[in-house]
């Protein structure tokens, strides 16, 4: 599949989606819940990490200019907070350390993709916040009422070259501040998980 606003092998990453009118200016993100997909939106899936599922939802997006809006929706992902993370990565972007700012997600951190790519998903996508909604009929009004709303993104395709080993990045671990099990300990500010001593 090829034009002008979509790149050539899209999508680039997989993951828990289906891919359904590559078209359609509204993508749904349905978080923790797993749901069928849905006519007529661009694709569907669910959005159970803060970190690795949010990078796919941004090299998917932004490689597809005609993606203009993500419905987020479902329940959320405890712990994780996917819907919390994504609404705060498009409200405030990443700090120097790639940790998402304003999240309060267990690992928000964002490794594998540069932040010209989260600045392109900042323009590109304007996010529908219906964190919980779950009711099939009223997602599929949403979609109804986005599915052809507005133009494609006003520039190409941005295809991002994903990482096949995951880059190390040095954090500096303040102290287990969040007990994960017995004698399990985690660092929430680098995200480091540790054995007590």
């Amino acid at each position: 599949m090829s034009d002008d606003t979509i790149a050539k092998e899209w999508p680039p990453v997989r993951g828990d989606y289906t891919v359904v009118d590559p078209r359609s200016r509204i993508c749904v993100a349905t978080l923790a819940s797993d749901m069928e997909a849905f006519p007529d939106a661009c694709m569907v899936g669910s959005c159970k990490t803060e970190n690795l599922g949010i990078e796919k939802i941004i090299i998917n997006t932004i490689s597809n200019s005609n993606i203009r809006y993500i419905l987020v929706c479902g329940t959320e992902s405890r712990g994780h907070l996917s819907g919390n993370t994504l609404l705060a990565i498009h409200h405030n972007g990443i700090d120097e350390q790639g940790r998402i700012i304003g999240s309060d997600g267990a690992i928000p951190f964002i490794e594998n993709i540069p932040a010209k790519a989260i600045e392109r998903f900042r323009q590109q996508v304007e996010l529908i916040d219906r964190r919980g909604l779950v009711e099939t009929g009223k997602i599929q009004e949403l979609i109804n009422e986005y599915r052809s709303k507005g133009n494609p993104f006003p520039e190409p395709p941005m295809v991002i070259e994903t990482r096949k080993k995951k880059q190390k990045i040095e954090r500096e671990i303040t102290g287990g501040d969040m007990m994960i099990a017995p004698g399990i300990l985690m660092d929430s500010a680098s995200g480091v998980i540790f054995a007590e001593t």
